[in-house]
């Protein structure tokens, strides 16, 4: 029996809700085979308030090398990477394992303001992994970062324009994900002629915790299934909003989505449009 296989490199998320834990719930949610290295671990020392605890490079290594090797990638995802040496070490693996997919979410920033990749690691993740990703998932704040934009993005015409400027860096398909938006919570895709916009109505609630590993993950699984780009965007919006929409609340800070709502409640409709891309209107 085959069961697609994804593969996750990112970090661990103490409170399970986000990085590698986030990854592996959604992908077993999903139906896929899901497979870990993990970068660093993410928790508060009460002592000496080092929130990022990084992983050697040999043991990120031993651990791709174990996946790819024992049980194969139907697709990969990538997301806390730290430093711009794992970074390197990532594209190279990516260029020598044998898979199609290679999804970025460029983590820069935990939720609560936790620095997530270095600075001098910004420059490598845009020229060394995104040109070869199948598509990138930033938030508004990191593909601000991945721009060096003076201004926050605001609005969906700065999603657009963002999406359009991103897709120069290389990846195939670029999505700029618009939770932070006012109204309605409106995600852009673009594949270099096409602008998706992919809109759902906004749910009021803080605890999004995670929320971005769980959809860039969900993407990855539709993708490792053979679901073409427009379609695992789709499908992953609709996880993730019913999620979202029955998140969880624990003893103190952000809680994290209801993985498996999706399931137990069923998918959200989502509002689905396409515009050609005309440069004079960008």
């Amino acid at each position: 029996m085959w069961v697609p296989r994804v593969l996750s490199i990112a970090g661990s998320a103490a409170r399970g809700g986000a990085g590698i834990q986030a990854d592996l719930k959604t992908f077993q949610e999903l139906g896929v085979f899901g497979l870990s290295s993990v970068t660093g671990i993410v928790a508060y020392h009460p002592d000496t308030n080092q929130n990022v605890f990084p992983i050697e490079l040999s043991a990120i290594k031993a651990q791709v090398y174990t996946a790819l090797r024992d049980v194969g990638v139907d697709a990969i995802k990538t997301g806390m990477l730290y430093t711009k040496e794992n970074i390197c070490h990532v594209a190279k693996w990516m260029e020598e394992a044998d898979t199609p997919h290679l999804v970025v979410d460029p983590v820069m920033v935990g939720k609560m303001d936790t620095p997530l990749l270095k600075v001098d690691a910004i420059n490598t993740l845009k020229t060394k992994l995104i040109p070869l990703a199948t598509i990138i998932t930033p938030n508004m704040p990191e593909a601000a970062l991945l721009l060096k934009a003076n201004q926050p993005l605001t609005t969906v015409d700065d999603l657009k324009l963002a999406a359009i400027e991103l897709k120069k860096l290389g990846a195939k398909y670029v999505l700029v994900k618009g939770g932070r938006l006012k109204g309605p919570a409106v995600d852009v895709l673009y594949d270099g002629d096409k602008l998706h916009m992919f809109e759902v109505q906004r749910i009021d609630t803080i605890h999004t915790n995670g929320a971005g590993c769980s959809y860039s993950a969900a993407i990855t699984a539709q993708l490792a299934k053979g679901k073409p780009v427009q379609e695992a965007v789709k499908e992953a919006k609709k996880f993730i909003t019913a999620a979202i929409r029955h998140s969880i609340a624990f003893k103190q800070g952000v809680g994290p989505p209801d993985f498996a709502a999706y399931h137990r409640f069923g998918g959200e409709a989502v509002k689905e449009k396409i515009v050609e891309y005309k440069n004079e209107e960008y």
